[in-house]
């Protein structure tokens, strides 16, 4: 009788004590998964990387503190743990490409090679960024289509983002032909340039004579503009400088052949 009472005295004890465990551990997860998320945050972290990652820690500490407190009430929980970890290989066998579609976006998540609404070239697309989540990004093209990414196919790939920069240049080739007056033309051009409001001062657009090609005398034209600037400027200088050197009769070569007949 009195090793009855002793047995079931220490189970009640090792039951207050695991609920105790579990119940501290409980709040101790969730305030160190709450404080995590606030650093995250704090640093301008992604709300979806804050999120998630608050959610994986303090299920990871929750699942630690399940154990402890099974431990204490004496359950054996090797057996349990490497059910659970044969499991998690499993899963994660079965599982690797969302798992490395996962890794990828946290890494974008993380180090932001781009945002939303730049402007980016990534896995052969061109595009706006409309939305970045965990295992997907998603970006509008010019011509209005939706293309969602794999962001493994985004982080295993050369990424450029034309927003990323306040300023870009724009490279533009004007040829001339080799009867024309190269200063002429020249003096032409960077009047165009300096008539566009929107190309900057500085650094100042660069004209040069860069090429003698085949059939004419190439200039490369290098205005520097502001970002959200690019196309437009790039239109109105090529349709400017055309309407320019027709007013000027300065030519611009094109392809041609000359057939010459012979009669026997």
């Amino acid at each position: 009788m009195e090793t009855f009472s002793a047995g079931v005295q220490t189970l009640m004890i090792n039951l207050i004590v695991a609920g105790l465990i579990f119940y501290i551990g409980k709040g101790l997860a969730k305030y160190v998964a709450d404080f995590l998320g606030k650093v995250m945050a704090r640093r301008d972290t992604d709300p979806a990387l804050v999120s998630f990652t608050r959610s994986l820690v303090h299920w990871g500490l929750l699942a630690f503190v399940v154990v402890a407190a099974l431990s204490q009430l004496g359950i054996q929980t090797t057996s349990f743990i490497a059910i659970l970890g044969a499991a998690g290989l499993a899963v994660g066998l079965a599982l690797q490409g969302s798992l490395a579609n996962f890794a990828a976006g946290v890494l974008i998540l993380a180090f932001k090679p781009f945002r939303i609404g730049d402007f980016v070239e990534i896995g052969g697309a061109f595009g706006a960024v409309t939305s970045i989540q965990i295992f997907t990004t998603e970006i509008l093209t010019g011509d209005n289509r939706q293309i969602i990414m794999p962001n493994s196919a985004i982080t295993n790939g050369a990424i450029i983002n034309y927003s990323a920069m306040p300023t870009r240049r724009i490279d533009l080739v004007f040829g001339i032909g080799y009867g024309d007056d190269i200063d002429k033309a020249r003096k032409v051009i960077v009047e165009v340039l300096a008539a566009d409001e929107r190309i900057l001062k500085d650094p100042a657009p660069t004209v040069v004579v860069a090429a003698l090609a085949d059939s004419s005398v190439n200039f490369n034209v290098r205005p520097w503009v502001k970002s959200a600037d690019y196309w437009p400027v790039h239109a109105a200088v090529t349709e400017q400088v055309k309407k320019r050197f027709d007013a000027e009769a300065i030519s611009i070569p094109f392809p041609q052949r000359d057939v010459h007949l012979y009669q026997k």
